[in-house]
């Protein structure tokens, strides 16, 4: 796995910087299903759950959190143990400089490490600049589910985004 020393597991004191980073996507609504903002405590809860193939890190630039990814399973049943899906979020400020290339390779890289062969990416179908930028990193587009969401007072649809991990 490629060595970022900016990029690192998070830890319980990175939990309300995650959320306060995801909460900005929430206020804006057009990255997420959200509509309730998360506290410390919904992050830690998400990392109780997890198993030992699920990861939350974080990008820090000066040790200040600005972004972090995450890997979590795609469903638990055990047929689909090999499909997680994957997400990146950055603080708004930090968008635009290559950060979001950088933690979605190496969140890339970890799921060849533990093992995964079938990454998933959910994306607003309006978030244009989004699925260009996981296009980008190997992605392609699967599949469309039409009015899945609702925000904002109107019907989403999502695209679905994998990127297969082919035998090295």
């Amino acid at each position: 796995m490629q060595q970022n020393t900016n990029i690192r597991e998070a830890n319980t004191c990175d939990y309300q910087s995650i959320a306060n980073i995801y909460n900005e996507y929430i206020t804006l609504g057009t990255s997420n299903m959200e509509e309730t903002f998360k506290t410390t405590a919904d992050i830690a809860g998400w990392r109780k759950k997890f198993n030992d193939r699920e990861k939350l890190y974080v990008f820090t630039d000066h040790e200040i959190v600005i972004g972090w990814g995450i890997i979590k399973r795609y469903s638990d049943r055990e047929g689909y143990r090999f499909a997680c899906e994957t997400a990146v979020y950055f603080t708004e400020t930090e968008l635009g400089k290559g950060y979001g290339t950088q933690m979605k390779k190496f969140v890339i890289d970890a799921c060849k490490q533990l093992q995964y062969k079938h990454l998933v990416a959910k994306v607003f179908a309006t978030n244009t600049a989004s699925i260009a930028y996981n296009e980008k990193l190997g992605y392609t587009i699967v599949g469309r589910q039409h009015q899945i969401g609702f925000r904002n007072g109107q019907w989403l649809d999502m695209i679905i985004m994998q990127y297969i991990i082919e035998n090295e």
